[in-house]
């Protein structure tokens, strides 16, 4: 079986992620390393920040039925 350099899937998985990473600041958005890391780091805090969601609107609905 023949070796198959990686040319075509490296250029379709680096557009993928310089797709996500469109309207990112500067590096962030143009080249392909520092646009990973940003997309990765991002997709933790959007994590973070659906957990925190649920916690912030639990507290707000308990100080709202509170002061009514």
């Amino acid at each position: 079986m023949p070796r198959v350099k990686t040319g075509f899937t490296r250029r379709r998985r680096h557009k993928k992620i310089l797709k996500k990473t469109k309207g990112y600041w500067g590096s962030r958005g143009k080249l392909y390393r520092i646009a990973h890391e940003a997309f990765m780091r991002a997709g933790e805090h959007a994590f973070k920040g659906r957990r925190e969601r649920k916690r912030d609107f639990r507290r707000l609905w308990i100080q709202r039925i509170n002061a009514g």
